[in-house]
């Protein structure tokens, strides 16, 4: 039994889809009950309570575990006693030469850092930015033509959350992994006015993109998270602490295949932008 937690996510709806499609038993951690497509079995629990994590941890071999949670040694933990095995942990590239000061980086530093002392084996999947960020977007699309984004001039080699799940599975499924980093990113890099032309041709839609200054950007950011986040955001994209651009080919080294362009993902969420 494989058990995925942040099932509802971008990347944890995929991998509960290709994991049960594979025929691999499945088991998706929710906080609330739900029905979930056939296949797909789901028990209640909750990363911040590692003592409700042991109902979905019955028969359990190997977990895909999200970080940033309250006590990750203490979810770890109960995990080993279950006699899960295994742990495929999503990160992030930030925390390649990151600074532990910063909140995001610093989650994801203290999460790889929980997993390594667990003693489970373990692979660290490091995605680039998610395209299902653009989802963002959607709003500002209901309301007119015009986007505004801040770090417009920022390229980013976004990677659709399909392939990350892909990345995961093979993880999770096959031996070899144990012990590894990887990056992984999308098939180019590319700015928000690179994604927003995709998403223009594909509505048959004249869309512009209006940047955000950067004091416009804190103040928009400051009303949707903690400002230590922002501060991290800013960090990364305006003093330069983290570049996001750089492809690599870890996505088609692992899976056989090249990663899904913008493209392929904005043609599959589109009704999300109508």
């Amino acid at each position: 039994m494989i058990l995925v937690t942040g099932a509802g996510g971008n990347v944890g709806s995929e991998l509960t889809g290709i994991l049960a499609r594979g025929g691999h038993p499945v088991r998706a951690l929710v906080r609330t009950p739900r029905p979930l497509p056939d296949g797909i079995e789901a028990v209640v629990g909750d990363l911040n309570e590692a003592t409700s994590l042991k109902p979905a941890l019955d028969g359990v071999r190997a977990v895909f575990l999200l970080g940033g949670y309250e006590d990750m040694p203490g979810a770890l933990a109960v995990m080993r006693d279950a006699g899960v095995e295994q742990v495929t942990l999503l990160s992030s590239r930030s925390v390649v030469g990151g600074h532990a000061d910063n909140a995001v980086a610093g989650m994801h530093m203290a999460a790889e850092a929980a997993v390594r002392a667990s003693k489970l084996a373990w692979t660290f999947l490091r995605p680039s930015g998610f395209m299902s960020n653009s989802l963002q977007w959607v709003a500002q699309l209901r309301a007119g033509d015009v986007v505004r984004e801040p770090f417009a001039n920022v390229p980013v080699a976004t990677i659709d959350p399909y392939d990350i799940a892909a990345v995961a599975a093979e993880s999770l499924t096959t031996p070899g992994h144990e012990g590894r980093a990887y990056a992984i990113t999308g098939p180019g890099s590319l700015r928000p006015a690179d994604r927003l032309r995709v998403l223009s041709e594909l509505l048959g839609r004249e869309l512009r993109l209006d940047p955000l200054s950067d004091a416009e950007a804190r103040v928009t950011m400051s009303a949707e998270m903690p400002a230590k986040y922002v501060d991290a955001f800013f960090r990364f994209f305006v003093e330069g602490e983290f570049d996001d651009s750089a492809v690599t080919g870890a996505v088609q080294d692992l899976t056989g295949r090249e990663p899904r362009p913008f493209a392929t993902w904005a043609r599959t969420h589109l009704a999300a932008f109508r």
